[in-house]
């Protein structure tokens, strides 16, 4: 094995490892006697390598060696300064972990939470994705976040809690994740967790953010910097959820609403606790959906705008629709109305002077009319479904995912009302936006879709759009 494939090397212009520097420099070893010792460490553990002084001139500069290349290093600088020395203590992350637990902790302890953080976004290949794959969604793993995070939605202190802190972070540090957080959260909703835009998000958290959790920083700094890293970790989860993985989505969401306690950024918090409710709901488990919607506005109403509360009560609603669809009650009927209905309130009163966070910017009334046919569609009321459809008028250019799966989904609320020829129209459009994007999710709406078309089977138009559907979106017709 060559030196230079043991390591991932991070992009240029990440930060050195100073920590590292220092502690090599007070060991006294030079960078070969390092490298020797730390192959036969290596060889030991069954793991060959055949690092020279250009690889420890390369760790130092900021590249991470594979495991158990850390521990090794951790070792030999033990054994030269007669005390231990920590992964941690020289700058790199602990070695993720196959165990399906990873990712789902909410430590109390701030030091903890960004350690956990980093061991989960920089997991990289020693996770055993094929296993890790097969695990359900569980709403049970959302409890205690969320609980903890309503308790106490920030931290005390940000400023560094690291022994051994990195290079000093600063505002340019952060415009690059707000910048990077940006840039993917309109490449996704244009072409859908699937596309380029979840790649470049999880580089970052691994190669940007994560390293700059290790840093110094400020309080003021470290509050910045953790709510940008809460924002891209919540943008994460939602790439997760909208190609299938509902167990990565779940950890992402789980590491975005520690951060964002961390941040004291209460209503990234409800928006983070309200896009769990969304999978939640999504997933069937609407009980759980309501109460992290009805957490998230509770604890942010004196800390958000009002278009950011507007957006926790349409998630309610959601949420009641959903429980109303399955479980029938007339409570839940009418509780998804009166959401609604809050929900349109709270955005009449939002103000363009208004100090709205930029992740809320695309809820607008628009947006609440497209959600809202979800709704009504749920509520089994397609009348009301088209009221909204006419007022739904978000560009579909922008919008992209969003625009198809309204058309399945107002296709849906058309068949249910016997309108078979709008019905097949409106399907037939979906088709032709959804083949445009890389999202699993939104094919669970053509399935819906799909499900509502049965009663016309026999129909040759109809066996026509099942045959287009299986041809182009790969959706079993």
């Amino acid at each position: 094995m060559a030196a230079h494939t043991t390591s991932v090397p991070r992009t240029s212009g990440h930060p050195p490892n100073l920590a590292l520097e220092k502690l090599i420099a007070a060991s006294g070893a030079s960078h070969k006697a390092l490298a020797a010792r730390v192959n036969q460490h290596c060889q030991a553990q069954g793991k060959p390598t055949h690092y020279t002084h250009t690889s420890v001139a390369n760790w130092i500069s900021g590249m991470l060696p594979r495991w158990p290349t850390p521990q090794a290093i951790a070792t030999v600088l033990s054994e030269r300064l007669g005390r231990p020395v920590s992964v941690a203590e020289i700058g790199m992350p602990q070695p993720a972990t196959t165990s399906p637990e990873i990712g789902l902790d909410f430590p109390r302890e701030l030091p903890r939470a960004i350690d956990t953080a980093i061991a989960w976004w920089t997991s990289g290949d020693q996770v055993n994705r094929r296993a890790f794959g097969r695990l359900a969604f569980a709403a049970a793993a959302f409890t205690t976040p969320s609980t903890r995070w309503l308790i106490q939605p920030a931290d005390p202190d940000a400023a560094t809690h690291h022994h051994a802190p990195g290079r000093r972070v600063g505002a340019a540090d952060i415009a690059e994740l707000h910048d990077a957080a940006e840039h993917a959260r309109h490449i996704d909703s244009k072409y859908g967790g699937g596309s380029s835009g979840s790649s470049l998000v999880a580089a970052c958290l691994r190669d940007r953010a994560a390293p700059l959790l290790k840093g110094t920083y400020t309080d003021a700094v470290g509050r910045e910097l953790f709510s940008a890293t809460a924002q891209l970790g919540r943008l994460a989860g939602y790439a997760a959820w909208d190609v299938g993985d509902q167990t990565a989505a779940q950890r992402h969401y789980i590491q975005a609403l520690r951060l964002a306690r961390a941040a004291g950024d209460v209503p990234l918090g409800g928006y983070v606790l309200a896009s769990m409710s969304l999978q939640a709901g999504l997933n069937d488990h609407v009980d759980d959906a309501i109460d992290m919607a009805q957490g998230a506005y509770e604890r942010a109403r004196d800390h958000a705008t009002p278009r950011t509360l507007a957006f926790f009560k349409l998630v309610e609603s959601r949420a009641h629709a959903r429980a109303a669809r399955l479980q029938g009650h007339a409570y839940a009927r009418r509780a998804a109305g009166l959401a609604l209905a809050q929900s349109e309130t709270l955005l009449g009163q939002a103000h363009p002077d208004d100090p709205d966070p930029t992740w809320i910017d695309f809820f607008n009334h628009a947006r609440l009319a497209a959600d809202a046919t979800e709704i009504h569609r749920d509520l089994e009321m397609p009348h009301m479904v088209m009221r909204f459809e006419e007022l739904a008028t978000m560009p579909a250019l922008t919008y992209t995912r969003s625009c198809g799966m309204r058309n399945a989904i107002v296709g849906s609320a058309l068949l249910h009302a016997r309108r078979l020829d709008e019905g097949l129209e409106h399907g037939h459009r979906a088709v032709d936006i959804l083949g445009r994007v890389a999202s699993i999710r939104s094919l669970t709406y053509m399935k819906d879709f799909l499900d509502a078309l049965t009663p016309w089977n026999a129909e040759p138009r109809v066996r026509e759009l099942r045959h287009r559907t299986r041809q182009e979106l790969r959706v079993p017709a």
